[in-house]
């Protein structure tokens, strides 16, 4: 006898999809949460949040995700480990391959996140959060009169740099080309500003540390030159890949691949699936901001399936 479809299932266990698990579960929606490649999500990348309300001195991100997990299991949120292979949102019940088997859902909330692109170094898992960051407005508050690194060329590097300037003494681009990708705006903010120094032409081979970012094994790519430079921090900010592989394209996505979502809302291009956090919000990227969108999507998904159109 085949199972009758979840009333919600959610994918992803950072802030925004516990959240949502923590809204559905309390109206008694019993939600099935799937537990993806990367559980807690790019929190638990964050050794200190400082800026998480409620938190008065602060609180390590693994350790808030944990938080978040138990409240939505004390209302009934069931979590299942398996990545999102592949899903079926063309009709519903919604299909999502995970484990092995197929997972049949009423109602669907995609809270995937973005990755951040990284440089592929072995060292750069080992050093993240000793040194190594992914998030300025997340992490810089630590590098106060410190000498600091960004990797990136675009906007968002000039952006991650200048806001690094509030803290840091120092702010130093490290960019693979001779000149920027970033808009004329924003290159214009960065050269005027006096404590940004760029390295052109050069690369990172290598980040040294054992137990904490020690310096940066940089290459000249014009002269071949390599050598090491010390620095206290060190930001990516080459961008990010939403999590959406596993629609296939089957809802509407931007030109970046982040979910398209109705403006103010989080309901998608097809009925009953909604999207919450990281996946569908390149500018804010904050864990408050991503819970927040994981409560509506959870009220948008329990009104929908009230809804003549969720019978």
């Amino acid at each position: 006898m085949e199972k009758e479809p979840l009333n919600v299932l959610i994918i992803g266990t950072g802030s925004a999809g516990l959240t949502a698990a923590l809204y559905t579960a309390r109206a008694l929606l019993e939600p099935v949460v799937l537990e993806g490649l990367e559980p807690g999500g790019q929190l638990t990348l964050t050794t200190e949040i400082e800026n998480y309300p409620g938190f008065v001195e602060g609180i390590g991100g693994a350790e808030l995700m944990e938080i978040f997990k138990k409240q939505a299991l004390r209302f009934g949120a069931k979590i299942i480990q398996g990545e999102a292979k592949n899903a079926d949102v063309s009709s519903r019940p919604f299909t999502v391959e995970a484990g092995g088997e197929k997972l049949k859902a009423k109602t669907l909330i995609i809270a995937t996140g973005a990755s951040a692109r990284m440089l592929g170094l072995d060292s750069e898992a080992r050093l993240t959060g000793r040194g190594v960051s992914t998030c300025a407005t997340c992490d810089g508050f630590f590098y106060r009169d410190k000498e600091i690194c960004v990797v990136g060329g675009g906007d968002s590097a000039m952006e991650e740099a200048i806001f690094l300037t509030r803290f840091a003494s120092k702010v130093t681009v490290i960019h693979r080309r001779d000149k920027l990708r970033a808009s004329k705006i924003m290159q214009e903010k960065a050269f005027e500003n006096p404590k940004i120094d760029f390295l052109w032409d050069t690369v990172v081979e290598d980040i040294l540390g054992t137990e904490k970012l020690e310096a940066l094994k940089l290459k000249n790519v014009k002269t071949g030159k390599i050598f090491d430079h010390k620095t206290d921090g060190f930001f990516l900010a080459i961008g990010h890949i939403p999590n959406t592989a596993f629609l296939k394209g089957q809802l509407e996505l931007d030109e970046k691949g982040y979910i398209v979502t109705q403006p103010g809302r989080s309901a998608t291009s097809f009925p009953g699936v909604f999207a919450a956090g990281d996946v569908k919000d390149p500018y804010y990227r904050q864990a408050i901001t991503a819970a927040g969108s994981g409560c509506m999507a959870a009220i948008e998904a329990e009104r929908f399936l009230e809804s003549a159109e969720g019978h």
